[in-house]
């Protein structure tokens, strides 16, 4: 178990924010593997607005449940949230930061940024996703496993 340390320590829209930053980064010394893509604006903004969406459909539906959003915290859970857009994803919020990467990476027409796009889903699966599936197993049990079952980690 490397760096268990980093377990719910780093809220997830922070890692997205400076992997987007990174992505920016490598992309301005390498224009050489810019790849020009018609329409990569338009592109870029629909999967921005789409991947903002199912973070906020997230969002919404805890607050609805009266459940912490707080990703820090999810022993602090007080209720299993499984419908609405959980019905499709566990983790929408999760989901709609990587799909706001894409449309980032889309905008910058660029390979390096598309290649650090796994690097969020490998960082949130060990040190977010993993310790808050432990969590939420502890808290509701058998009613976790069955959602576990049913409902995939992405989609």
């Amino acid at each position: 178990m490397a760096m268990p340390s980093l377990e719910l320590k780093v809220p997830p829209p922070l890692v997205m924010l400076g992997l987007a930053l990174f992505m920016w980064l490598g992309s301005v010394p390498v224009p050489g593997l810019a790849w020009p893509m018609p329409a990569r604006t338009l592109c870029a903004v629909v999967l921005a607005a789409l991947g903002a969406s199912i973070a906020v459909a997230g969002v919404v539906s805890f607050v609805r449940a009266h459940t912490t959003v707080n990703p820090l915290k999810p022993g602090s859970a007080s209720s299993l949230v499984v419908t609405g857009v959980y019905r499709f994803t566990r983790n929408p919020m999760y989901l709609g930061d990587l799909v706001i990467l894409i449309g980032w990476a889309v905008f910058l027409s660029n390979a390096l940024s598309f290649l650090l796009v796994p690097a969020f889903v490998l960082y949130i699966n060990r040190f977010q996703i993993g310790p808050e599936e432990k969590a939420l197993s502890g808290l509701f049990g058998a009613e976790y496993a069955a959602y576990r079952s049913k409902v995939h980690r992405w989609l």
